[in-house]
């Protein structure tokens, strides 16, 4: 006998059919494919420079969701500071940060970077003209020459540096004459010309090297960096004020392969991850430069003074001696100097013209500044 559609066993039939074909029509749901990338950076763990290094990350890491996550390394991690380049290229590492001076002795270019005065320009308009002003291109045409394959991106502009930590201040040229020092990119040709025997040592070597008497004098970066690696407990003289490196930022390396493998909703994030970085890189050097700078004088008893403006106008006499040879040896030298003049002789004039004196105002409020802090 044939069955009522309404019967139990109908009903029955009938409801598990469509549960079925509704199993079968469901969406196929994507589970999203996480990529890892294990950077390092030219940075001591402890240095604030490594720490602008993780911001970077953890930018990056926010905005993918899940989707990008970047690990970084401190300096030594898994090949030298400044092998840096070399390790993102073959893909030792994935990507790392540093700052384009490392890489002087590939091409002598690439200082420029950093290195020297930049005909005036503070460290914002060396990235403006790196950005808008044909840089960027340049960089990547001296990085195809060397054939490293690497999309570099250049943010955070430093403070100036000081002219460096001594045992004892120094008040004119001559002083600088035999003296063992410490720096990096062409200021070591400019510190050369200036008669002082310079050695080229990553961050983490510096203290150790000025401790044991390897050298004499030494330059790194700002207050926050310099008292973290303990240049306090070696030498309690730091002269202020310096052309030597003027206007650097950072440099964050990716290797190109596993850049160009990304979607490029991951490439925008790291496009806006770098502006977001560059900007708070600025903020946060502000602030705690200014707080350890206190800390510098109150609490380890160093003493400050402004380098004296007879041994500024040596180093940009110097600057004019070594450029000048290095322009001559290399075309592509010379090639970035012209494109870094003429942004600067525009965006100097406007800058100079515009920008009020703070000086002025902030002398108002708070005295004086001596020469000696």
């Amino acid at each position: 006998m044939t069955q009522s559609p309404k019967t139990p066993r109908r009903r029955s039939l009938l409801k598990g059919a469509a549960v079925a074909a509704g199993a079968m029509s469901a969406p196929m749901v994507a589970v999203a494919q996480t990529t890892s990338m294990r950077f390092q950076s030219t940075w001591p763990a402890k240095d604030i420079f490594h720490e602008y290094a993780n911001d970077f990350a953890k930018k990056v890491n926010d905005m993918a969701g899940g989707r990008l996550k970047i690990e970084v390394l401190p300096a030594g991690a898994v090949v030298p500071a400044f092998q840096l380049l070399e390790a993102v290229n073959k893909g030792t590492l994935d990507g790392g940060h540093g700052v384009v001076a490392y890489h002087y002795g590939k091409n002598s270019a690439l200082a420029l970077w950093g290195s020297g005065p930049a005909y005036g320009m503070d460290p914002n308009m060396v990235l403006a003209w790196h950005n808008y002003g044909g840089g960027k291109a340049l960089l990547e045409e001296i990085y195809k020459s060397i054939n490293m394959d690497v999309v570099s991106y250049l943010y955070g502009p430093m403070p100036t540096q000081p002219l460096g930590w001594f045992k004892k201040p120094i008040a004119n040229v001559a002083q600088m004459k035999g003296l063992k020092f410490r720096t990096v990119g062409l200021a070591v040709d400019v510190f050369t010309e200036l008669g002082a025997a310079v050695n080229p040592l990553p961050g983490g070597e510096i203290v150790p090297a000025l401790d044991r008497g390897l050298i004499d004098a030494a330059e790194f970066n700002n207050a926050s960096s310099d008292r973290v690696l303990g240049f306090p407990d070696v030498a309690k003289n730091c002269m202020l004020q310096s052309f030597h490196q003027s206007g650097e930022q950072f440099e964050i390396l990716f290797n190109k392969g596993k850049y160009n493998a990304l979607p490029q909703e991951l490439k925008s994030i790291i496009d806006y991850a770098v502006q977001a970085s560059s900007a708070d890189m600025s903020w946060k050097a502000i602030d705690r430069n200014s707080q350890d700078y206190i800390e510098l004088k109150t609490k380890d008893k160093v003493n400050f003074y402004k380098t004296p403006d007879a041994i500024l106008r040596a180093q940009l006499d110097a600057w004019d001696k070594v450029i000048a040879k290095k322009a001559a040896e290399n075309p592509m030298f010379k090639k970035v100097l012209d494109s870094q003049k003429a942004f600067a002789q525009r965006a100097g004039q406007w800058q100079n013209d515009y920008m009020v004196d703070f000086k002025m105002a902030y002398n108002r409020y708070f005295g004086r500044s001596t020469k000696k802090s």
